[in-house]
């Protein structure tokens, strides 16, 4: 949900170069054959490369405007249905919880039917039900079909990162999953700043009607940009290989802490941005919903650091971009608790710049790391980290209702220092697989000497 190399030693809060439990197997019959040759992968400058992105962008864009489509209006959704805000956050965590569930088996099917395919019909899917989701007669109803639309929304994220993973070359893998993170920062954007001024306009059903039909135009842009998949072989459903393929990933330690770093950021980002439209609502602020909104522009900070992923982890190394995206996060939390709009909102820009750089950096390395099941184990990190967004938005607005914005942020913090040890962590289990020494057998010894 970022130049790669060969090697775990350089990825993301590497432990050990040992290779995963499912490198050593057979490869199971729901993953697909590797690339047939590295000339046929896309890169900057090739045919197609453009094209890809492109679309892979604006799937992006349709994915987090939809997902995310009611998140700045729960103040609205709240007085219409006289809910308080736990209750209403219910419509954001049961689509991102929806995601999380069914983002595995519908990578599992991306494995017989394609990538390509799996991508179109989901996005078809869920914009359908967006067309219906401003016509909901109740809360029950409005959350109901919102968990359908996040399930529809999970063929997407997972499919997405194992096609890139396939069809582009290794050096430029950051690049492309940054873009399509890029991609999600705008339809998060992008959503939340067009149902602001319609609500404040016409009310919150025009709002996510206006979503609806803005992500179905990205979806025919969609399907008509994106290239066909050059190096994919569909395999057969086999519900033992795929769960042999699953229980090696979650044996893997390195993707066991790539999978929780995920969640743990995205728990900060849903916890923030659920809640932050209650803030600005009240005193001392008393912001209307068309500029509660407009708040999200600081969408486009996320969109430039995961796009520049690349560059941040050729300067830094994996582990040192995801220092600088802790820290840049925790800074950002602590500037929020101002009572002024401008630290507020520089605490804002902090948080999203430290999120999508942190993101895009851990997604990209599950990618590479994976050498066979790739689709499950990026659906893994989805669910993860949709999980993490589920978690984030309802316990992000309990703890608003206990203690206000610092309860908010306290519970950002705690997510923040999980980070934090799980990447000491790793960066103390690589450092002490380079110390050790190589143990040598008696035969191959008597060969040596």
């Amino acid at each position: 949900m970022p130049p790669a190399s060969t090697g775990a030693s350089t990825l993301v809060v590497a432990a050990s170069p040992q290779p995963s439990p499912v490198a050593d197997s057979p490869a199971p019959a729901t993953t697909a054959a590797p690339a047939r040759t590295g000339a046929e992968r896309l890169e900057p400058g090739r045919p197609g490369y453009r094209r890809m992105s492109f679309a892979l962008f604006a799937a992006g864009v349709a994915t987090f405007a939809l997902l995310y489509s009611t998140q700045a209006l729960l103040p609205a959704v709240s007085a219409s249905f006289g809910a308080t805000a736990g209750q209403a956050s219910w419509t954001v965590s049961a689509a991102t919880g929806a995601l999380a569930l069914c983002v595995l088996p519908l990578s599992a099917l991306s494995e017989r039917f394609g990538r390509r395919q799996m991508m179109t019909a989901s996005l078809a899917v869920a914009v359908l039900v967006g067309l219906f989701v401003p016509f909901a007669p109740s809360l029950g109803w409005l959350i109901a079909l919102r968990a359908v639309q996040g399930a529809a929304l999970a063929g997407l994220p997972a499919s997405a990162m194992a096609y890139l993973a396939e069809e582009v070359r290794p050096k430029a893998l950051v690049a492309a999953i940054g873009l399509f993170v890029a991609g999600n920062s705008i339809g998060g954007m992008s959503g939340r700043i067009v149902t602001g001024w319609i609500a404040q306009l016409w009310g919150w059903r025009a709002a996510l009607g206006a979503v609806g039909l803005m992500a179905l135009a990205c979806a025919v842009v969609f399907h008509f940009m994106i290239p066909r998949a050059r190096n994919f072989t569909p395999g057969t459903l086999n519900p033992k290989a795929l769960a042999r393929t699953v229980g090696g990933h979650l044996a893997d330690p390195l993707l066991r802490r790539l999978y929780a770093i995920g969640a743990l950021f995205m728990t900060v980002f849903g916890a923030v941005y659920t809640v932050i439209g209650y803030r600005l609502v009240e005193a001392p602020f008393n912001l209307p919903q068309g500029v509660v909104g407009s708040i999200f522009l600081v969408y486009l900070v996320g969109t430039v650091s995961s796009a520049a992923a690349g560059k941040l982890v050729a300067r830094l190394g994996r582990r040192g971009a995801l220092y600088l995206a802790v820290s840049t996060t925790a800074a950002g939390l602590l500037l929020s608790l101002g009572d002024g709009l401008v630290p507020v909102l520089l605490g804002l820009v902090l948080i999203t710049a430290g999120f999508f750089a942190g993101h895009a950096v851990a997604s990209s390395s599950v990618s590479r790391t994976a050498t066979k099941g790739r689709a499950q184990a990026s659906a893994l990190y989805q669910s993860a980290y949709y999980l993490g967004s589920s978690a984030g938005g309802t316990l992000g607005a309990v703890a608003f209702h206990a203690g206000g914005w610092a309860g908010t942020v306290s519970l950002g913090l705690l997510a923040v220092l999980g980070v934090t040890a799980i990447t000491l962590h790793g960066t103390r289990a690589a450092r002490a697989e380079r110390i050790r020494p190589v143990t040598v057998s008696p035969v191959r010894a008597s060969v040596q000497n």
